[in-house]
This record gives C-alpha cells, sequence and structure tokens, in this order.
C-alpha cells in the first residue's frame, strides 16, 4: 500500500501547485489508510507535509508579485493563534474513548476522521460551488469584509490545529468572495497562509508524537515535486476549470471515510 500512498503523494503537491488548495484533504486519508498512521500522527504529518510544500509552491507566485501580503497579516495572525491553542490545549483534551452507542465505541481517532471527513464533505460543496474573480475596492462593506475575513482565519486555525487541514478550500473563497483579490493573487496568498498555518501548527506540537523524519522527508520531498508540477501545469490550465472535479472526488472520498469508519 505504501506504493500507492507515495504515488498519492505527487497529487498532493500537484492540487495545491494547481489550484491554491486541497492537498491537506488529501494528505491525512493518504496517510491513515495507505501508510497506516493513526489519526492523530496523520494530523501532525499532515501539517508538515502540506506546510513545507506549501512553501515551495509560494516561491513561484512571489516572483510574479502575485502574493498580498496584508492579506495574509489579516488572515494569518487570528489563524497561528488559534492554531496554537487547539493543539497545545483543546486536542490533548479529547479523550482515548469519546463516547459509546450501543456497541460502537467512537475513539480519538475515529472522531477525528470523522470531523475531517466532514471537513472534506465541506470542502467539496465549495470546491464545486463557482467562485467568481472580483476586482478589490475600498469601502464600509470592504472593512466588515476584513473583519469577517479574520474571523475566518480564526475558524480556519481551529480545523487546521484539530485535524491537520490548511484550510485553502476556505481561504480562497473568503480571500476572493469577502476580500475581493483576484483569483491567481488568492491562490499565492493562500499558499502563504497554508505554509504559515502548518508549518507553525507542526513545530508547536512536535513533541507530543514520535516523528519518524525519513518517512516524513520522503513523502514531502515527492509532495514538493508535485507541487513543482502543478505550479508548471496551472499555467496551462486554468486550475478553477479542474476544481469542480476535484471537489465531485473529495466528496466520494469523505463518503468513504464516513461509511469505513462507522460500519467496517
Amino acid at each position: 500500500m505504501e506504493i500507492f500512498g507515495y504515488l498519492a503523494s505527487v497529487l498532493i503537491g500537484i492540487s495545491l501547485g494547481l489550484i491554491g488548495g486541497g492537498g491537506s484533504i488529501l494528505t491525512v486519508p493518504v496517510l491513515v489508510y495507505l501508510f497506516g498512521l493513526d489519526a492523530f500522527l496523520a494530523t501532525e504529518y499532515s501539517l508538515f507535509i502540506v506546510g513545507i510544500s506549501s512553501v515551495v509552491g509560494s516561491v513561484s507566485y512571489f516572483k510574479k508579485g502575485l502574493v498580498n501580503f496584508k492579506t495574509a497579516l489579516v488572515f494569518g495572525i487570528p489563524s497561528i493563534i488559534s492554531i496554537f491553542l487547539t493543539r497545545n490545549y483543546i486536542v490533548p483534551l479529547i479523550p482515548a474513548k469519546v463516547f459509546t452507542v450501543s456497541n460502537f465505541v467512537v475513539t480519538k481517532d475515529i472522531l477525528l476522521l470523522l470531523i475531517f471527513a466532514g471537513l472534506m464533505i465541506l470542502a467539496s460543496y465549495k470546491m464545486i460551488q463557482k467562485t467568481t474573480d472580483c476586482v478589490t475596492k475600498t469601502s464600509d462593506l470592504q472593512k466588515n469584509s476584513t473583519l469577517l475575513a479574520a474571523g475566518e482565519g480564526s475558524v480556519v486555525g481551529i480545523l487546521t490545529g484539530l485535524v491537520g487541514a490548511g484550510g485553502g478550500f476556505m481561504i480562497i473563497p473568503a480571500l476572493v468572495n469577502l476580500l475581493k483579490t483576484p483569483m491567481k493573487v488568492a491562490i499565492g496568498t493562500s499558499l502563504v497562509i497554508i505554509s504559515l498555518n502548518s508549518l507553525i501548527g507542526f513545530f508547536s506540537s512536535m513533541d507530543a508524537v514520535k516523528i519518524d523524519w525519513k518517512l516524513l522527508a520522503t513523502i514531502s520531498s515527492i509532495a514538493i515535486v508535485g507541487i513543482i508540477i502543478g505550479s508548471q501545469l496551472s499555467k496551462k490550465i486554468d486550475g478553477k476549470k479542474l476544481k469542480p472535479a476535484f471537489g465531485w472526488f473529495i466528496l466520494v472520498m469523505g463518503m468513504y471515510i464516513i461509511v469505513k469508519e462507522i460500519f467496517f
């Protein structure tokens, strides 16, 4: 199964490079079902893999001037605070056995995977839904939108801290619809936010788990190759056209996780 895991790792990077998100939605299922890691360890590995891949992916956007650092701060600061609090104070409070329904025991791992599956379904909706490209404008609505974006940054931080998802599927619609950021700038800015969120989340809680650095480095390297491929493909392929198809794929995977964890 590890061979399939390494192949899937390429798709993690391609997704990030091509559409600016979705990589972390693939990472946790790949680590759990193809590499056999437990859910909590998978979320920790996911933070590093997605974070380091996003750093590489953001370089080309930065060189082209397609990163808005002011917007990244609006999202990033509340998000980083939320990640730190979630990884260090909320996740450790979740008991090994959360609750029991009849003979079905919901463990910490199952709970995290079910939350993740719900997140995948939400992500699929965001990806399937059409997003309009807008231009920047200033107004009272813009100020309110900035506050809403900061609030969504906090929500993204909680989700990133909880299940290791970078949150690109939430960040990009917020940047485009709330802050009126052009799509290509939104993708570049999203990669910067994801890299900050994920790496800070990883290093703030890495002491809680035993990390196989060889495996982590191998998967990360493959994902980086994928993001380079994705970045090159983005020059020839419109990521917005591929996003709905990727959304349907994520929806199917989310449903699969729910069925597998509850019934098998």
